[in-house]
């Protein structure tokens, strides 16, 4: 299957489940399924499929990365927490060697010094940060154009 009929990856680590609850003065109010809706519609309108995936375990994190080697086209990530400590998803992004873009609901370099490194970035063709839920469907369509560019 070429990559561009493969879906796109939409992955959200810890506590992006309680998107709308938590601290909605810095992430907002929307909810993660009102993100998840936001991102199908978008999706649709590029001619895209997505997966949607949520997990406060890193592990569950990692997992779904290797699968998505064969069964997706690119990610879409917004790790949580894990972008500022976690080395084994770097490690599966780049082993996925799929195009990465990264997303951040806040701007992460507006916050706590040690929200500014990310391992996520070093794997990634850019990163979204400080948008709001806005990021995920900049990141769609950047990469709507990015397959669409691939040879086939």
């Amino acid at each position: 299957m070429a990559a561009q009929n493969k879906p796109v990856l939409i992955l959200n680590g810890p506590n992006l489940n309680m998107l709308g609850k938590r601290q909605p003065e810095i992430y907002g109010r929307e909810t993660l399924a009102d993100v998840e809706a936001a991102c199908r519609a978008e999706a649709t309108r590029l001619g895209l499929a997505v997966d949607f995936f949520q997990s406060n375990h890193e592990g569950a994190l990692v997992d779904r990365i290797q699968q998505a080697r064969d069964a997706n086209s690119a990610i879409v990530i917004n790790a949580g927490a894990y972008t500022h400590t976690s080395v084994a998803i770097l490690d599966a992004l780049n082993a996925a060697e799929l195009p990465v873009i990264e997303v951040h609901l806040s701007n992460i370099h507006r916050r706590e010094p040690f929200r500014h490194h990310s391992y996520v970035s070093q794997a990634a063709l850019g990163m979204i940060a400080g948008l709001g839920s806005q990021g995920y469907l900049f990141a769609l369509q950047a990469l709507a154009r990015r397959l669409a560019d691939a040879p086939q």
